[in-house]
């Protein structure tokens, strides 16, 4: 399904925090969210799964105003793997993971065959099928990230919005999870930190500021050292991926905060104009 997003602006406590964002992700595509700590990238993905209400602008799935739609409507369409949840659940993982399923129920009941099925399926396919036992509040940082993203696909929806759903993972799993992402199909808006790891997985990144989104693109056109400068406030050099021969970036050092930086570009206005296949601000 294609995610719309037209001019939307959300508070938080009386302060602006995304400004007047508008993306277009077409469907099946995995889209990208960086920027520094508090540049709106969780309020952003808030907004479009509809945990936070916009106070301009719209969110629109295949054409759908997410306004219009109830919880469960909604439900139906996004699945959320949000960053702040409680590390105390005394409920067991293969329950916690079955809550996916309730938008697609009728009502009050025991889990269906049908049901235990998917959740089991989803729990094996992020490599946690062995902790279906235990108890989500046993459960070290990592572990406890891939039950959430097994119950995020165990609710089977189109749209996946994932909030740095690679935090608490090792390498190994890092790698595993985004792989998971991309082998869904499904259209994904994804928070992340590492911009190596967005710049190899990702058909777009947006990069946010401030609240507001910097620029968007595809990887190899949007990532460079002087946007790195000027929004990470870091030195870096891109060298070449000796396998892939994708750019690659190692980070240098803080760049100085008192020296002004005479290169830091303007705001992206010389991109083409995108096609209706790409990723792109409407």
């Amino acid at each position: 399904m294609r995610v719309d997003i037209d001019g939307l602006d959300v508070h938080r406590g009386g302060r602006r925090v995304v400004a007047d964002v508008s993306i277009a992700v077409p469907s099946g595509t995995v889209l990208g969210l960086l920027g520094p700590n508090g540049s709106g990238k969780s309020t952003l993905l808030r907004a479009v799964s509809g945990i936070a209400a916009p106070s301009a602008g719209r969110v629109r799935i295949d054409g759908t105003d997410t306004a219009s739609l109830s919880r469960r409507e909604l439900a139906r369409r996004v699945a959320v793997m949000a960053q702040e949840h409680s590390e105390e659940f005394e409920i067991p993982v293969l329950d916690l993971v079955l809550l996916g399923r309730i938008p697609h129920g009728k009502g009050f009941g025991r889990d269906s065959d049908h049901d235990i099925a998917v959740a089991e399926d989803a729990l094996d396919r992020v490599g946690a099928g062995h902790l279906a036992d235990r108890s989500f509040s046993a459960l070290s940082g990592g572990e406890r990230q891939r039950v959430l993203f097994a119950r995020a696909l165990t609710q089977d929806t189109p749209v996946l919005v994932l909030d740095e759903p690679t935090n608490h993972l090792d390498i190994a799993h890092q790698l595993e999870l985004v792989d998971l992402v991309r082998g869904t199909g499904r259209t994904a808006m994804v928070a992340l930190h590492d911009l190596n790891l967005a710049a190899r997985y990702c058909d777009a990144v947006g990069v946010l500021d401030g609240g507001r989104l910097r620029t968007l693109g595809p990887p190899e056109d949007v990532l460079g050292t002087d946007l790195i400068r000027s929004v990470f406030g870091v030195e870096s050099t891109a060298v070449a991926h000796p396998g892939s021969g994708r750019r690659h970036f190692v980070f240098d050092a803080r760049t100085p905060s008192d020296t002004p930086d005479p290169s830091t570009p303007a705001p992206d206005t010389d991109h083409p104009v995108p096609t209706e296949e790409g990723i792109s601000t409407p």
